[in-house]
């Protein structure tokens, strides 16, 4: 094919003034800057005066023309097409203008010779033609041989000039065999040529470039070409994440962002020389509703990258929880239906880079079949013809329809396409997935209704061990929620907080993948619990549709748990569970929070904990099912969300609430528990003499034996044995079980001590994940702290040293918390757009001896120490405190008694504690954001 012919002087159609955002002379008068500057240039008496009066001329202009510009878009804040071309073509008028001072005013040549021809070429997004607010200028000087004296003085004299107008310009002075050079030894300057647009100069030379890079190295390397830019594509991904759902995207770099549409185009210029994407479709690459996909992600994706870059008035393609929230409000999207707009915002971003994905994968199968792409090695040695059922076959190495007739008489073969995939191990072909796309009003209440649909769809889950592949598919392509309609509105649907890593379907999807690993018997050693659980036997079937079902209450102004099961009443008997089985699916998504909240949230040592989550689960089996599906949808959260706090803290859970329901609720009570921790200590301390063991088994009350593990006893023993009055006794250790640093102190008791012991902590970084306090009736004060750093590890070795002393200082009053925090107790910008309300609740019933007081509230460094101090000064005595962290949220719970050792009975003290406690977080949060 030959190069395509176009004449390289005039500008692109799609950067014709008449495709702007606004009218061109309002963005730029040419006629008017070029007066002003030749009377402004007139004027000047020497070089630098020559380029100051043409770098302030057109400051003036360029300022206006962006105002102009930005103010336009911002009034159709969705138009990113022509607010591109109008920055590009803004950017041509003021490199053009500049190239003419330095060719006519600072350097003229009246006659050039064959060497002293110039090009002024436009390379890159640039030379696309499109460009956001702060996207860099990308030049190629181009001349025929090597430089001369006079163009190497224009170009100096052009860049000073753009750099004095604050462009960040990237350049380069070569010649046509330069350039063909290092393209064929560089992929990113090759990249760059792909999109070479002439701005001005030699015509002739301009030409050349195009006509060679196109016979002499594009036309013979497109395979290459192709294997380097999917290369670059894939380490690009892994850069980001290699995930389409994380948190805070980068619109430009990340999976399913413009850089892989830009791919997509860069790879068939080259192969196929279009010049405009449409053309893709004469191509026969896409068809024409899949290029008004391709628009639409394109349109959406420059216009949330233009709204960054206006907002942060620099260039920035990160979309940061702050900027989510400024880039949504910029873009319209307003609170509604029980969410904010930014969750709207991000739910229509994450579906574009959705279809940005499926364009990707029909892209680069056409180019396999066109034996462009090479098939992975691996592929090509292992290839084997693997056998499908009619109307199914395989293309490609891919599963498809072969008889599309006989495919469409049957509405359930879209499900057994699926089914056939997991059958065959293979992935669906682009023609197939066409083919269920177009036809997704197939599925409608017949199907939904139909007993072998329902038995397709099950087994997917339940038969062929990698559900998650055949549902992640089935999500994307639109079948998910075609044949469940309840779970359309969750998909893509993003939860604007720091604790969920996914997107609601992607997370549903994650937990699922979890509940097959276990089931595969590949987290036996990380989760020995729901493993044996498994092991044992439950009901998959109830299980399974549970997990799929339990988040789909999300995103309305109901609670997501209640919603929920309302919704599984309707959808579970659709899927064919009988009534009993329904009757479970529903209450375990009724409850599907409840294990997690008590057993975070809640003193497991306290009998009444125990007593009350037993009655609440009632039988074994319900609590079996409950486990599972618990661990399944933390883990699912994201990375790093599971670890071996919440594992002790769930295994414990389960334990002590299955040895309750089988053996009876009556052996949960403090007298049993007391005599149980006596008779374990005595044991572990068989070698101490008798008075000291005595000394050590009376000195403690009842609370003390029934809240602390035996190895926090045996430590305490130790720091109690013959402990002065004046000492402080520190002892911290890895707690491996618990995936933290175990903090134990001993010292006289005297008010306000578990507060500045929270302050302590707080000032060298430790999060506080757990904490009991004692006092002994000899008048000690035995305080334990289960603590870990900001990335929820245990403390390394050589940090403790440094964690005890300032312990030590902190409790001898050398060091004022309260004053040592008001520095780190911050909150980071990008983190400070999470609004999470507070809510504090009092509960006399969970506890025989203590008041439960519950804060729940947006975290931050100090906020503990705020409270424990809060409630000190009111002369409250704190027993424990349990610490369950969200993301951003935190829920700050604490066994407490009033000064005479009762439980807050009076109304009138527990409202004004709330006050006070209300006064105290509002004051930290003014704090925390301030400066």
């Amino acid at each position: 094919m030959a190069a395509p012919a176009s004449d390289p002087f005039s500008l692109l159609d799609d950067s014709a003034p008449d495709s702007l955002i606004c009218p061109a002379p309002t963005i730029f008068d040419a006629a008017a800057v070029a007066a002003q500057v030749d009377a402004a240039v007139g004027k000047a008496t020497s070089e630098k005066a020559v380029r100051a009066a043409t770098v302030k001329a057109l400051s003036q202009a360029r300022k206006a023309g962006m105002q102009q510009i930005a103010s336009a878009f911002q009034a159709q804040p969705f138009a990113s097409r022509p607010t591109t071309r109008a920055y590009s073509w803004l950017t041509d008028q003021i490199v053009k203008t500049v190239l003419h001072v330095a060719t006519t005013h600072l350097h003229p040549l009246p006659n050039p010779t064959e060497s002293e021809r110039l090009s002024l070429i436009a390379v890159g997004g640039y030379g696309r033609g499109e460009m956001a607010p702060h996207s860099d200028v990308d030049l190629l000087f181009l001349t025929p041989y090597k430089i001369t004296p006079w163009a190497e003085s224009v170009i100096e004299s052009m860049l000073y000039m753009l750099w004095d107008l604050k462009l960040k310009v990237g350049h380069a002075s070569r010649t046509v065999k330069d350039c063909l050079r290092l393209a064929k030894e560089d992929y990113t300057i090759r990249t760059s040529l792909v999109e070479y647009r002439p701005l001005a100069g030699d015509a002739a030379l301009a030409n050349e470039l195009g006509e060679r890079l196109w016979s002499d190295l594009f036309k013979s390397t497109a395979s290459e070409f192709i294997e380097a830019k999917l290369e670059e594509r894939a380490t690009r991904h892994r850069k980001q994440g290699g995930q389409r759902y994380v948190v805070e995207p980068n619109v430009k770099e990340g999976k399913g962002g413009l850089r892989d549409l830009q791919s997509l185009f860069w790879i068939s210029k080259y192969v196929n020389g279009v010049k405009d994407a449409a053309e893709l479709v004469d191509l026969g690459v896409f068809k024409a509703e899949e290029f008004e996909t391709f628009v639409t992600a394109e349109d959406f994706l420059w216009a949330v990258r233009c709204h960054l870059h206006l907002i942060a008035a620099r260039p920035t393609d990160q979309l940061t929880f702050d900027m989510q929230v400024e880039v949504a409000t910029a873009m319209g999207y307003k609170d509604h239906g029980g969410r904010r707009g930014v969750e709207h915002f991000m739910q229509a971003y994450f579906r574009q880079a959705t279809h940005v994905g499926e364009l990707t994968r029909i892209f680069l199968t056409a180019l396999e079949a066109n034996h462009t792409k090479q098939d992975p090695m691996l592929v090509r040695l292992l290839k084997r013809r693997k056998k499908a059922k009619p109307p199914y076959a395989i293309k490609q190495n891919r599963l498809t329809v072969g008889n599309e007739k006989a495919f469409l008489e049957d509405k359930l073969n879209i499900l057994r396409l699926f089914e056939e995939a997991l059958r065959t191990g293979t992935l669906l072909h682009p023609d197939a997935m066409r083919l269920i796309s177009a036809n997704l009003d197939q599925i409608d209440a017949d199907m939904r209704d139909n007993k072998e649909a329902r038995r397709i769809f099950l087994d997917l889950m339940l038969k062929h061990g990698n559900p998650e592949r055949a549902l992640r598919r089935m999500n994307e392509l639109g079948v998910l929620a075609a044949f469940i309609p309840e779970f359309a509105p969750i998909v893509a649907m993003m939860q604007f907080n720091m604790y969920h890593h996914y997107t609601v379907d992607e997370h549903t999807i994650q937990c699922i993948s979890n509940l097959a690993q276990i089931e595969r018997k590949e987290l036996i050693e990380e989760l020995p619990v729901v493993s044996g659980i498994l092991e044992r036997g439950v009901n998959r079937k109830v299980l399974y549709v549970a997990l799929l079902l339990h988040d789909i209450g999300k995103g309305r102004p109901e609670d997501h748990s209640i919603l929920g099961a309302q919704i599984a009443r309707k959808v579970a008997p659709r899927l064919g569970l009988n009534k009993k089985e329904c009757e479970t699916v529903e209450w375990l998504i009724r409850y599907h929070l409840l294990l997690s909240d008590v057993a975070q949230k809640r003193d497991i040592a306290e009998p009444r904990t125990v007593r009350g989550f037993a009655k609440a689960v009632k039988s074994v089996e319900r609590l079996d099912l409950l486990t599972a599906l618990t661990v399944c949808d933390i883990r699912g959260v994201g990375p790093g969300t599971w670890n071996n706090w919440k594992a002790v803290l769930i295994r414990n859970l389960y334990k002590a609430t299955k040895s309750a329901l089988e053996t009876g609720l009556e052996d949960l009570n403090r007298d049993t528990r007391e005599a149980e921790a006596k008779r374990a200590l005595r044991s572990a301390l068989s070698d101490w003499d008798k008075k000291t063991l005595k000394t050590e088994m009376s000195r403690h009350y009842g609370p003390y034996w029934q809240g602390l593990p035996l190895a926090a006893q045996k430590v305490f023993a130790k720091l109690l044995r013959e402990i002065a009055d004046d000492e402080i006794k520190i002892d911290l250790m890895l707690d491996e079980d618990r995936d933290a640093t175990r903090a134990c102190f001993a010292m006289v008791d005297h008010p306000g001590l578990f507060s500045r012991m929270t302050g302590a902590l707080a000032l060298v970084g430790a999060n506080v994940v757990d904490a009991r306090t004692y006092t002994s009736n000899d008048g000690y004060a035995t305080a334990v702290f289960w603590v870990q750093d900001n990335d929820g590890n245990p403390y390394e070795a050589a940090r403790l040293p440094r964690l005890r002393k300032m312990i030590e200082r902190t409790l001898r009053g050398e060091v004022v918390a309260k004053d040592a925090l008001k520095d780190k107790d911050k909150i980071k910008k990008r983190e400070r757009a999470f609004k999470v309300p507070t809510n504090i609740s009092f509960d006399n019933d969970g506890s025989e001896i203590y008041t439960i007081i519950e804060v729940d509230t947006r975290d931050r460094t100090g906020l503990l120490y705020d409270l424990t101090r809060t409630l000190a000064n009111n002369h409250v005595y704190i027993a424990s405190a349990v610490i369950a962290t969200y993301g951003e949220q935190v829920v700050d719970t604490f066994y407490v008694k009033d000064i005479v050792g009762l439980k807050y009975h009076s109304e009138a003290k527990r409202a004004g504690l709330e006050r006070k406690l209300r006064e105290a977080i509002a004051q930290g949060a003014e704090r925390a954001v301030a400066g």
